[in-house]
């Protein structure tokens, strides 16, 4: 929740007047519960995109994760209709990450020391689906992340 790539993505989006929500997964920071391979985790995110919903009404709903995140997010896809999707770093070695909608915005970056470029090329080529991928960066955009702002922001503005 207080990633520096997850801050700077709630603070894109709500700088686009969109509200946007954020908590740490299962045993990270203050939360309860332990690690559940991303099952629990999601039912906590929906957990959230209903109270969202029933504290602001029945919105469109943009998600967006990092890395693990990201998995988790594309879980969401199976029982949420949402309006875009935005991964970052996705996890999609580590994790069955499946099929995502075509228009979903992917920034990797070149460098990724945790989850490899080469990985999400091999998942995102079956799917045709284009990857922005930021030259020189790393897992955590270390020194990229206005850059990163700039690419959600200028996607997601055509949105709205």
């Amino acid at each position: 929740m207080d990633n520096k790539v997850v801050t700077t993505l709630a603070k894109t989006f709500s700088r686009l007047g969109l509200a946007a929500f954020r908590l740490n997964f299962r045993g990270v920071g203050q939360s309860a519960g332990e690690f559940d391979h991303g099952i629990g985790e999601t039912e906590d995110m929906l957990a959230l995109a209903g109270h969202a919903r029933r504290e602001l009404g029945n919105l469109s709903i943009m998600l967006a994760g990092f890395s693990f995140g990201g998995y988790v997010q594309t879980r969401m896809l199976e029982r949420l209709e949402v309006q875009r999707l935005v991964l970052v770093a996705p996890a999609v070695k580590r994790f069955e990450v499946g099929a995502v909608p075509a228009d979903t915005l992917v920034i990797h970056g070149e460098r990724d020391e945790v989850v490899p470029l080469a990985d999400v090329l091999d998942w995102a080529r079956p799917q045709n689906l284009p990857l922005t991928v930021v030259p020189g960066a790393g897992h955590f955009f270390h020194g990229q992340l206005n850059l990163l702002a700039r690419i959600v922001n200028n996607a997601c503005l055509r949105l709205l």
